[in-house]
C-alpha cells in the first residue's frame, strides 16, 4: 500500500529540492500536484481540500521563505500535516488491572473482523493478558467455526453457545470470565453486507449488556472510500473509541488511512498488515507519515527485529562471527528470523530512501524458499564446511532441492563473500574497540 502516493511525492519533493526558493508560482504547482496524488489514492475530497489549504499556508510563511533549505522545509510541513491528518500521534489502550476489560469489534461482513479478534487476542496476551474471544456472531455461516479454529491454533479459549441469541451468549460469556479471573473479553460480533436496522439493534444490545472499554470497527482497507463512509454511519449509530484498519498490506491506493480519522474523528488503533496472527500493529500516524513520505521507518524494523530476533542466538552469532566460525546452518537460522518480520518488499521499504526505489519492483518472495531448500538439501558435515561441496555434491543438492547446480553455486559463493565481509566489519569493529579503551585508560 502507498506505492504509488510515495513515488508522486518523491517526485514532487525532488522538483522542490533544487529551487532557491519558495514562490507562490512552485507552491501552486507542487501543491496541483499533491492534490492530484492524493484525490487519485481516493482520500476524501473534504479531507484534500483542508489539506490543502494548511499546507499552502504554512509553505508561503516567513519562516520558510527565510529558510536556507526550503524544499526540505516544505517536506518537513507535508510531514507534519500528514501526520496530523492520521490523527497527530499513537493512542495508547489503558486497561484495567484489577477487572474483566471488554473489547468489542464490529463491522460490516467480509472486513476482515473475526481474524481481527484473534489477532488482539495474541498481541494483548503478548501484554500480560489473559484473553476470552467470544463468538456472537450467530447469523453467519461458519463465523463461530472460524473464531474456534482460530482460537485453538493460537491457544486462547473461545466462548460459544450455538443455541443462544448474542446477548445471552455475551452476557454468560462475561459472566464466565469474572469468575475465572480472566483479564481481556474479546467480542466478535455478526456484520452484514450492508447496514441495516436488526443489525444496529443487536450491536446497541450488545453493547449497553457488555459495557465495553473499548469498541472497535474494523474496516477493510482495501474498500476506499467506502469504508469511511461506513465507519461515518456505524459511528452514528454506535460510538466506537477507535479503528482497525485490515488488509494494510494489499494493493489498496490508501486513502482510507489518510481519511478516516478526519471523517469520523476517531483514531485508527490498529492496522492489519498480513494474514498471519501476529500481523497485527499499533497504528503511529508520523511513522505512516514517514513511511508514505518515503523516509521509511526505522524505528517500526528496530521493533520487529526486537520481537523476532533471539538476543542469546544474536550474542551467540557475534561470538561465531568474531571467530570465523560462521556456517551455513547460522546463516538459515538467521534466513529463518528475517522471514518472520515479515515479506522483504515490506522490510525494504522501511529503510529510508529504498521506499522509493522499490516503486514498481516485484521482489522474488520465493528466492528465500529456494534458499533454504539448498541448505536443508545438504549434509551438517556440508553446512559446516561448504568448502567440502564439490561436483558431484552439488549435483546431489540440486536434485534434492529442486534447483540448478548454478543456483547452488550461486548461494556458496554468496555464502562465501558474506563471511569474508563479516570477517572485515569484525576486524574494524574490535580496533574501534581497542582504540575507545585505550582512550578511556588515558588520563
Amino acid at each position: 500500500m502507498f506505492e504509488d502516493i510515495s513515488s508522486r511525492f518523491e517526485s514532487i519533493f525532488r522538483k522542490l529540492r533544487g529551487v532557491g526558493r519558495l514562490t507562490e508560482g512552485n507552491v501552486a504547482e507542487a501543491m496541483r500536484d499533491v492534490k492530484r496524488a492524493l484525490l487519485e489514492a481516493d482520500v476524501n475530497f473534504k479531507v484534500v481540500k483542508q489539506f490543502m489549504a494548511d499546507v499552502q499556508a504554512k509553505a508561503l510563511g516567513s519562516e520558510v521563505r527565510a529558510s536556507i533549505t526550503p524544499g526540505q522545509q516544505f517536506v518537513k510541513i507535508v510531514h507534519e500535516e500528514l501526520t496530523s491528518l492520521m490523527g497527530g500521534k499513537a493512542r495508547e489502550l489503558l486497561f484495567h488491572a484489577n477487572r474483566t476489560n471488554v473489547i468489542l469489534c464490529a463491522g460490516l461482513q467480509g472486513s476482515g473482523k473475526t481474524t481481527a479478534c484473534a489477532k488482539l487476542a495474541l498481541y494483548f496476551r503478548k501484554q500480560g493478558h489473559r484473553p476470552l474471544l467470544v463468538a456472537c456472531d450467530t447469523h453467519r455461516a461458519a463465523a463461530i467455526d472460524q473464531l474456534e479454529t482460530l482460537g485453538k491454533s493460537l491457544s486462547v479459549p473461545v466462548y460459544a453457545d450455538r443455541q443462544k441469541r448474542p446477548l445471552d451468549i455475551c452476557t454468560d460469556a462475561l459472566a464466565y470470565a469474572r469468575r475465572d479471573g480472566i483479564s481481556m473479553v474479546i467480542v466478535d460480533t455478526a456484520g452484514r453486507l450492508h447496514i441495516d436496522a436488526d443489525m444496529m439493534r443487536e450491536l446497541k444490545e450488545l453493547s449497553a449488556a457488555a459495557r465495553p472499554d473499548e469498541t472497535f470497527f474494523v474496516a477493510d482497507a482495501m474498500t476506499g472510500q467506502d469504508a469511511v463512509n461506513v465507519a461515518v454511519e456505524f459511528h452514528r449509530e454506535i460510538t466506537f473509541s477507535g479503528v482497525i484498519l485490515t488488509k494494510m498490506d494489499g494493493d489498496a491506493r490508501g486513502g482510507a488511512a489518510l481519511s478516516i480519522v478526519s471523517v469520523t474523528g476517531v483514531p485508527i488503533q490498529f492496522v492489519g498488515v498480513g494474514e498471519k496472527a501476529d500481523a497485527l500493529e499499533l497504528f503511529h500516524p508520523e511513522r505512516m507519515a514517514s513511511r508514505i513520505l518515503g523516509m521509511g521507518d526505522i524505528v517500526t524494523l528496530v521493533e520487529r527485529a526486537q520481537q523476532e530476533i533471539d538476543a542469546e542466538k544474536a550474542q551467540k552469532l557475534e561470538k561465531k562471527i568474531r571467530k570465523n566460525t560462521f556456517s551455513l546452518d547460522d546463516f538459515l537460522d538467521q534466513l529463518r528470523q528475517i522471514k518472520k518480520m515479515g515479506p522483504l518488499s515490506d522490510l525494504l521499504s522501511m529503510i529510508p530512501g529504498v521506499g522509493a526505489q522499490m516503486n514498481g519492483v516485484t521482489l522474488d518472495n520465493t528466492a528465500l524458499a529456494k534458499i533454504e531448500a539448498i541448505i536443508c538439501s545438504m549434509t551438517p558435515g556440508e553446512r559446516e564446511k561448504p568448502f567440502i561441496i564439490d561436483g558431484s555434491r552439488k549435483r546431489r543438492i540440486s536434485m534434492g532441492s529442486g534447483t540448478t547446480v548454478q543456483e547452488v553455486n550461486r548461494l556458496l559463493k554468496q555464502f562465501d563473500s558474506m563471511k569474508t565481509m563479516m570477517r572485515r566489519m569484525s576486524k574494524i569493529a574490535g580496533k574501534r574497540g581497542q582504540q575507545a579503551a585505550l582512550r578511556n585508560l588515558m588520563p
